[in-house]
């Protein structure tokens, strides 16, 4: 188990690592037109405070050293808050920045922060969050990150560019579905009767919600365009990629993350009261099973919808102090989309409970 353990820690600690590292060998040589570095903050030269049109300005002049890219081991000089940012943030030294280099027509340096260098706090967290798996999940734990894995490689591998490349977002999105199921439910799991049930009662909901999110979206008159991010990706693609689709596609993969907890749950109610009574008949173990059941689709909608409010939250502070009835807000696209999604999400979650429970009752029932 130890050994099983440590493959799955440096397999998760590693694979970043790894993976970043072949994306650096992929990247091309930088033009002098645009580039980002990296560099760490040595020293303020300057740092003082306006005050234009009743908002405080912080202006300052630091000292950066490169270290990373085609300058590296350079130091420079940056100006940052000479024009006025939102959220401009106050740097200290030793702070890790990303710098945007490039020149002017008359061929001198020009230095721009843009953001701070985030990917140490970050594996620090993915870190944590690998060791506490295997510490309490231990060899579940394992089997389940590693299922993890397998769902961002479907994803990123597969999934993300041949919609980019232009094909049916939806099409793609089931077959990826397909894919990531088995994958995700057998290594978490085991290949049982409980996980294959589980997998069925998915299956079915997932294809209730496809049908729910594509009816929905087109009686609602939903285009996909509600986000800037939509429209970004549009001019991109110079319109090759069908935004309806990708709203519909996200739908349905964002419910597939919900739905495993709720079916193997209830797949796993039912096999132990059958456990527990094997003379107990089908109805009865179903409608126990249901009555926990319903306490799960309870709790199961509120985090949904919690987790969707949290998302949009910068969103709905905008509508806190709108002059506009509601009746208007709420007609928003932007917010009618998370409308659809949120129910849509919702409904699937509250039928994938009976649908799951009903068939592992009659399979469980049958010796």
């Amino acid at each position: 188990m130890k050994k099983i353990l440590l493959f799955f820690f440096f397999l998760f600690v590693f694979l970043p690592i790894s993976l970043t590292w072949a994306q650096e060998a992929q990247e091309t040589e930088p033009t002098l037109q645009e580039e980002l570095l990296e560099g760490k903050v040595i020293g303020i030269l300057d740092e003082k405070t306006t005050i234009e049109a009743g908002e405080k300005l912080l202006y300052q002049e630091l000292k950066v050293e490169v270290t990373k890219g085609s300058l590296k081991d350079r130091e420079v000089e940056i100006e940052v808050g000479d024009i006025p940012v939102v959220g401009q943030p106050k740097y200290q030294v030793g702070d890790k920045v990303v710098i945007s280099y490039s020149q002017d027509f008359e061929g001198n340096d020009v230095f721009f922060i843009t953001d701070y260098v985030r990917r140490q706090p970050l594996l620090w967290l993915f870190l944590i969050f690998i060791i506490l798996t295997l510490m309490v999940g231990q060899w579940r734990g394992g089997m389940s990150l590693l299922g993890l894995v397998i769902s961002f490689a479907i994803i990123f591998l597969f999934i993300l560019p041949q919609i980019y490349q232009g094909e049916d977002p939806i099409t793609i999105a089931i077959v990826g579905s397909l894919v990531i199921i088995p994958a995700t439910f057998l290594l978490s799991h085991g290949l049982n009767r409980k996980t294959l049930v589980a997998m069925a009662g998915t299956l079915v909901a997932l294809f209730i919600v496809g049908i729910l999110s594509r009816f929905f979206i087109e009686f609602a008159r939903l285009t996909g365009y509600a986000s800037e991010e939509a429209a970004f990706l549009h001019l991109a693609r110079q319109g090759q990629i069908n935004m309806k689709g990708i709203l519909l596609a996200g739908i349905i993969i964002g419910t597939l993350g919900v739905l495993d907890d709720i079916t193997v749950s209830q797949a796993a109610i039912v096999q132990q009261l059958k456990e527990t009574n094997p003379r107990m008949k089908w109805k009865e173990i179903f409608l126990r099973a249901m009555n926990v059941g319903q306490d799960h689709i309870a709790s199961m909608i509120n985090t949904l919808v919690l987790v969707y409010t949290g998302a949009a939250l910068p969103l709905m502070l905008l509508f806190i102090d709108n002059p506009r009835p509601f009746a208007e807000i709420v007609n928003y696209q932007m917010i009618a989309e998370e409308i659809v999604r949120t129910l849509v999400g919702s409904i699937g979650l509250i039928l994938a409970v009976p649908i799951t429970t009903l068939l592992a009752s009659r399979i469980a029932f049958k010796k």
